[in-house]
């Protein structure tokens, strides 16, 4: 079912998930770190290997709003962004989960400008978290290429029916060659199916309105309905990720957690960190040190029932945000905080913002969040790795 292990960049890898689903329609705008990904899906359109229909666009906005009215004709949709790209999509990014279009999009995750920085922060993602749109993070090359598969299974289920980011960290995993273990071109297909949309603007024996004026009638009850989806995508998501997991041996969770079981301290990332922060652990853990690190892999809908098992019981909790809020806390602070409200006993809560425009946060650095809580020395909102 698996080919050999293979060297490839997490843009590269993207482009072979889609290369191997063979969408129906790709509409794009290239921009940095995301670029690789349309060039690629390009060649493999370009010589045959997929019957895909290529439109590039004049901007990213014109890209979503093709991409929606491809995916509202019936047509599985792909298309990926990154930084000022999503923000120029951003008026679109409503409309496609209003319209209910199970459509995905790669981002690779970019600083937002300005000053202009093409490096990797959460920043895009984050100004784009309460759009409607379904969000996972991948920690390596290898889940980028994964989740980018098992994306259109929860998207496109008829509970969900909601349009999904496929995260990855800028440079970090866009551009990074790291090994992976593809999968059989026939078994992705399988493992992804038909798409069967619902409602087709195309079937024209079953004529739908799309797009109408919703005033204060309806407006209340169907955005509701983006929030009932939203707790279906929890469940359909936990059943992709079990499918996925016997095709591939690769288990996923909605909240990935590393040496947490017996931990006093406890950090909160996502993406490529994930990975950084384990080796900090190691590290802490042969020293006496009972610590452990989190991830929750799905980000939106927010797995907050999960996320407050993890870390109940905990001393501390430090939450690493990789981008800035300005004049509030970071967002994940606040969803991981939110989350741990049910619990009777809250543990200590610190917020840290770093990593911003790709600066680099390294395991030494990454060692004080946990230095810090241990000695007492963390504060409610701390800034690592600030000045140069």
């Amino acid at each position: 079912m698996e080919h050999k292990d293979i060297a490839i960049n997490g843009d590269s890898a993207i482009a072979m998930a889609w290369k191997q689903m063979d969408p129906d329609v790709c509409a794009a705008y290239p921009i940095t770190p995301q670029t690789i990904i349309v060039e690629r899906f390009s060649d493999y359109v370009a010589d045959g290997e997929v019957h895909t229909e290529f439109v590039c666009t004049e901007s990213e906005h014109s890209a979503l709003t093709v991409c929606i009215a491809a995916a509202a004709a019936g047509a599985r949709t792909v298309t990926a962004t990154a930084s000022v790209g999503l923000g120029y999509m951003w008026e679109m990014l409503g409309i496609a989960s209003g319209l209910r279009v199970p459509l995905t999009m790669a981002v690779s995750n970019r600083a937002l400008s300005a000053p202009i920085n093409i490096h990797c922060d959460h920043g895009d993602a984050m100004a784009s978290r309460d759009t409607g749109w379904l969000m996972i993070f991948a920690e390596n090359v290898q889940e980028a290429y994964d989740n980018s598969i098992m994306a259109p299974r929860i998207a496109e289920h008829k509970e969900v029916q909601l349009p999904m980011m496929t995260c990855l960290d800028g440079f970090i995993l866009t551009h990074a060659i790291e090994r992976m273990t593809p999968l059989d071109s026939h078994a992705v297909k399988e493992f992804v199916g038909e798409y069967k949309p619902l409602y087709p603007l195309l079937d024209w024996k079953n004529p739908v309105t799309v797009g109408a004026m919703d005033v204060a009638d309806y407006y209340y009850e169907h955005r509701y309905q983006i929030k009932e989806a939203m707790d279906a995508a929890l469940i359909v998501a936990e059943e992709v990720f079990k499918d996925f997991g016997k095709l591939t041996g690769r288990k996923y969770k909605l909240v990935e957690t590393y040496r947490c079981d017996d931990a006093e301290y406890m950090a909160v990332c996502l993406g490529s960190t994930f990975g950084t922060m384990k080796v900090a652990v190691d590290q802490l853990r042969a020293e006496g040190k009972k610590v452990g690190v989190m991830m929750p892999r799905l980000y939106r809908p927010l797995p907050a029932e999960d996320i407050a098992k993890a870390v109940r019981g905990k001393k501390g909790v430090a939450v690493l945000d990789k981008f800035m809020s300005p004049g509030s806390y970071g967002p994940l602070f606040e969803d991981i905080v939110a989350s741990s409200l049910s619990l009777e006993k809250v543990p200590k809560m610190y917020g840290y913002t770093y990593g911003l425009g790709g600066r680099d946060a390294k395991v030494e650095d990454l060692k004080t969040v946990f230095t810090d809580m241990i000695n007492g020395k963390a504060q409610s909102i701390n800034y690592l790795e600030v000045k140069l």
